[in-house]
């Protein structure tokens, strides 16, 4: 009987080796547990900070911001008025265009130094405080920049200053097409920034950019904020 249940049961070998096989094959046959070690789960907090910062660069712009933005584009033209001295008498719907703004460029025109202080004021309290959003901020240092370079046809007109003839012509020739430029300029930056879009002028823009090149921001795209 002794002997009979001895050899009917398994041997220490045979009970060594089937543990030895089952225990090495379990982490073969089981691919979940591969896959968890080959590809672990994503946390969720990297995925609650792709919301936020998702969040925050929406393309959406405030209708304050839009407004600000609009007006800024009114500074170089009422600065630089004057240079439309001919084109304006030439063209009757230039002037029933520039006839709402009277009132306001008097304004501005009526004390010397009011380009001067609206220039400090746009630079010092809108551009350089953070408070504003960098779309505000923008688009004023773009109205800024196309205001300083109104700097080069005057000195142009001061330093020649023609009476007659073909060096008169050429004279009424740019001041008509700064004009112009300046008018193009306050439809196009105005309009675009009512739409919550950001107008980019040729040459200003990368001028304007460069104020903000300490930043570590992309550079504003058309529609992108």
């Amino acid at each position: 009987m002794a002997t009979a249940y001895l050899l009917s049961s398994p041997s220490p070998t045979n009970l060594y080796r089937k543990t030895l096989y089952s225990s090495s094959l379990l982490p073969l046959k089981d691919h979940s547990i591969l896959s968890l070690t080959r590809r672990p789960r994503t946390p969720i907090a990297p995925k609650r900070l792709i919301l936020a910062q998702s969040k925050k660069n929406s393309d959406i712009v405030d209708a304050p911001d839009r407004l600000i933005s609009a007006i800024c584009y009114f500074y170089p033209l009422f600065d630089g008025i004057q240079y439309g001295k001919y084109v304006i008498t030439q063209f009757t719907p230039l002037q029933l265009l520039i006839q709402p703004l009277v009132p306001a460029i008097r304004v501005f025109k009526s004390f010397p130094l009011n380009g001067i202080l609206v220039f400090f004021t746009l630079y010092f309290v809108v551009v350089r405080n953070p408070n504003f959003s960098r779309y505000v901020r923008f688009n004023t240092m773009q109205a800024i920049v196309l205001d300083v370079l109104l700097i080069f046809p005057d000195l142009l007109e001061r330093t020649f200053n023609p009476k007659e003839g073909l060096g008169l012509d050429l004279m009424m020739s740019l001041d008509s097409t700064v004009f112009l430029f300046l008018l193009v300029s306050l439809i196009y930056g105005s309009s675009s920034c009512a739409l919550g879009q950001v107008p980019r002028l040729p040459i200003v823009a990368e001028a304007a950019e460069r104020q903000f090149s300490f930043e570590n921001q992309r550079p504003l795209k058309a529609g992108v904020v």
